[in-house]
């Protein structure tokens, strides 16, 4: 449990608050909180935070339902600063978007970092879970849940069905295409079965983890 009274707020009674989902590890938003909302946050396990604009107390998704369930909660080494880690039960960003970090600056160059491989499966992962909960009207993703496992199945099926027929046909770009949606469909799938990504990778690090004398032909 966080120590409040070891966190130093400014001058203006605030201390800057990053918030980043607890599963992913994506940073989903930088706010600041005062005294008050930062025992809110405590006490309810759900962001609070202190508007500046306003300068009023306001709840995370109040109004939109987008609310945050605190996982945990840290202050760094200067204790000038909060990490609040979230489930988020919907995008973060008022403009919709799962983080309000969604413009880009500046990026790597392709394949430069792995972690940004498993990045994106982690934020597809985060937005497949919104879709299992929230259920939008119109989501493709929605579809498939309401549907059940059965639909999950025959896509998860077809589409690999479409890798292998643009294997065959040596076709790079339709290969690329239907591996994603292969893939995208096997996350639904893994969602529905309640088996998270964090378990597939593992095992892939296990049996990396091998040595050769030890691996075995699948």
């Amino acid at each position: 449990m966080i120590n409040l009274e070891a966190v130093k707020f400014d001058e203006k009674g605030l201390v800057p608050a990053i918030v980043q989902d607890a599963s992913t590890k994506e940073v989903l938003t930088l706010a600041y909180m005062n005294g008050e909302s930062l025992v809110k946050t405590v006490e309810t396990r759900e962001t609070w935070f202190w508007s500046r604009s306003r300068g009023e107390l306001w709840h995370k998704g109040a109004t939109s339902g987008n609310t945050q369930r605190v996982v945990e909660m840290r202050y760094d080494c200067d204790q000038d600063a909060v990490l609040v880690l979230v489930e988020p039960n919907g995008p973060a960003c008022h403009k919709g978007e799962e983080t309000c970090f969604h413009e880009v600056v500046l990026s790597g160059e392709p394949g430069a970092s792995a972690k940004g491989t498993t990045a994106i499966l982690s934020r597809l992962e985060s937005v497949i879970a919104s879709r299992a909960v929230d259920k939008p009207a119109g989501s493709y993703t929605t579809y498939l849940f309401e549907e059940g496992v059965d639909k999950i199945l025959k896509k998860v099926g077809e589409e690999a069905a479409e890798v292998i027929i643009a294997a065959k046909n040596r076709d790079r770009g339709e290969l690329t295409w239907e591996v994603a949606d292969l893939f995208f469909h096997v996350m639904v799938l893994l969602r529905e079965q309640d088996v998270s990504l964090d378990e597939v990778l593992t095992v892939l690090e296990e049996r990396h983890a091998k040595k050769p004398s030890d691996e075995q032909e699948k």
